[in-house]
């Protein structure tokens, strides 16, 4: 690598450009006391001035004034050529001489909060007045020159930077300066990547020629699905939304079963409803008003493939409710807060993670997941089912607890791995069949859950995700008891279907869509 003369780079001139100007007072300090000579523009020189600092403005540095508004600033030869520099470059070095330009060997530049102004407001003119040219231009500069220029992109940045300076006695070693370069152009490709997003989003371009994947590191995970796998969780936020209050770290397969309960929970009306999750499939759902109630008939469904699962529920965690919850064993708990009673009774259980999802929402965006370097997209599957979206093709009508049922049915059927059946009673699940090759097996293992977990005297309706290709399926659903099926149509055999509900007095209606998991 060579010589540590050559590894380290003493700064002498800084140029300072920053959107956030929070901490830039100790930095200052720092700065001033090594004697690094400042420059700065725009509001960003006010500051340093506000805070009695010396600096030299960019306009007075370049002898070029600040032009169209402020959009042409540091875009000028005697900054960029200062940045690029190779500080052991003969040529470059004369090139400097003869142009009176001097080398830059600090850069701290923050954008223009492009992700903020879309928080704020969908002017699109104010919105792109927010994208910043002259300050990724410089980072770029600084990132590609880091052999001899130290970059920085953020205040979070400024500790590790004055340790360093201090530390270096005014320098900074090649180390650091490789790793600041590797982050800054991290932080340009994510700028320009919501810039991106936002433009084909405006123009509804969904599916453009080339897909920009961007996100915050939230967390490094201890491991992935596995002990041997690495894994982390990323967000295009920079938090998720939720807020642990108690236990230990999540897991990869934590985060994985609580995303899958938050989107049905989230789905369901509020206040009322109850998921339980297992290997990021449901094995009990359930609305009812009286919260416990609601817990209680979703654990009913299966409450032995819920030991050892994720509860999530859209209201705010009770006492009794917490009671509850304690007799078993659950990784995980979330729900929309927990009161205090609440929140002291599942404390009891050290290892137990609770997590307060009151802001988390579900949006519908794109659902990506890749296998080795190719990634497949596509539109996430939230519409909720409703009247309109079926037909009724039996003879028998259904009542109105039967369509309550079969809707409510249909609405968990999307979130079950296909090959999927839900068998429902009181917008309850009552038996899940989910994840075969044959529908004839998920049939059965539904079928299987409800005789060995409950004792109903109600009507049992069923959901399947896909038609039934053979009688078989529905044939099976209706001698266990069930008396109302909902299925998308397609099926060569629908005919066939139709017959067999019309010759058993079974409800049997038709949706225009399907909802396939896999």
């Amino acid at each position: 690598m060579g010589t540590r003369k050559t590894i380290m780079k003493r700064i002498k001139k800084a140029l300072i450009s920053v959107s956030d100007k929070r901490n830039l007072k100790n930095l200052l300090k720092v700065l001033t006391r090594h004697k690094i000579e400042l420059i700065s523009s725009g509001g960003t020189y006010k500051e340093i001035k506000k805070l009695k600092f010396k600096c030299l403005e960019v306009s007075e540095y370049t002898n070029s004034p600040e032009i169209l508004g402020g959009r042409v600033k540091t875009l000028h030869p005697k900054i960029h050529a200062g940045i690029l520099s190779k500080r052991n470059n003969k040529s470059h070095k004369r090139d400097l001489k003869k142009n009176n330009f001097y080398e830059i060997d600090l850069v701290i530049v923050n954008f223009y909060p492009f992700e903020e102004t879309l928080k704020q407001t969908n002017n699109h003119l104010k919105i792109i007045e927010n994208i910043d040219v002259g300050g990724p231009t410089m980072v770029r500069a600084a990132a590609k020159n880091y052999n001899d220029v130290t970059v920085i992109t953020s205040s979070n940045q400024y500790d590790e930077l004055t340790s360093e300076i201090e530390e270096n006695k005014g320098s900074t070693s090649f180390k650091f300066r490789e790793k600041m370069s590797l982050e800054a152009f991290s932080e340009t490709a994510y700028y320009d990547a919501v810039i991106s997003n936002y433009f084909n989003k405006i123009k509804k371009n969904i599916f453009p020629k080339k897909k920009i994947l961007y996100g915050n590191l939230i967390e490094k995970l201890r491991y992935g699905e596995n002990p041997h796998q690495e894994s982390a969780v990323y967000s295009k936020t920079k938090d998720l939304n939720i807020d642990q209050v108690h236990g230990k770290q999540l897991s990869y397969n934590n985060y994985n079963d609580m995303f899958s309960a938050l989107t049905i929970s989230k789905s369901l009306p509020i206040n009322c409803g109850t998921v339980i999750v297992k290997h990021a499939n449901p094995c009990g759902v359930s609305i009812h008003n009286n919260n416990l109630v609601s817990y209680r008939m979703a654990l009913a469904c299966d409450p032995i493939s819920a030991f050892g699962g994720i509860v999530s529920c859209n209201f705010k965690i009770s006492k009794n409710v917490a009671l509850e919850i304690n007799k078993i064993f659950l990784e995980v708990v979330v729900a929309n807060g927990f009161d205090k009673e609440a929140l002291k009774i599942l404390k009891k259980k050290k290892n137990i993670r609770l997590i307060d999802a009151t802001k988390f929402i579900i949006r519908d965006v794109l659902k990506f997941s890749a296998t080795n370097e190719s990634i497949l997209a596509q539109s996430d599957d939230l519409k909720p089912f409703k009247i309109k979206d079926f037909k009724i093709v039996s003879k028998q009508k259904p009542n109105k607890s039967q369509l309550k049922n079969l809707i409510f049915a249909f609405n968990v059927c999307r979130y079950v791995k296909s090959n999927a059946i839900v068998l429902a009673c009181k917008e309850a699940t009552v038996g899940i069949g989910s994840g075969q090759p044959s529908r004839l097996d998920s049939c059965q293992i539904a079928i299987n859950k409800m005789k060995k977990f409950q004792n109903l005297n109600e009507d049992v309706v069923a959901a399947s995700d896909a038609f039934f290709p053979f009688v078989d399926g529905i044939e099976k659903l209706i001698q266990s008891g069930v008396t109302a099926v909902i299925q998308p149509s397609g099926s060569i055999r629908d005919k066939e279907i139709i017959k067999f509900a019309n010759q058993t007095n079974t409800v049997l209606v038709f949706s225009k869509t399907r909802h396939f998991k896999h």
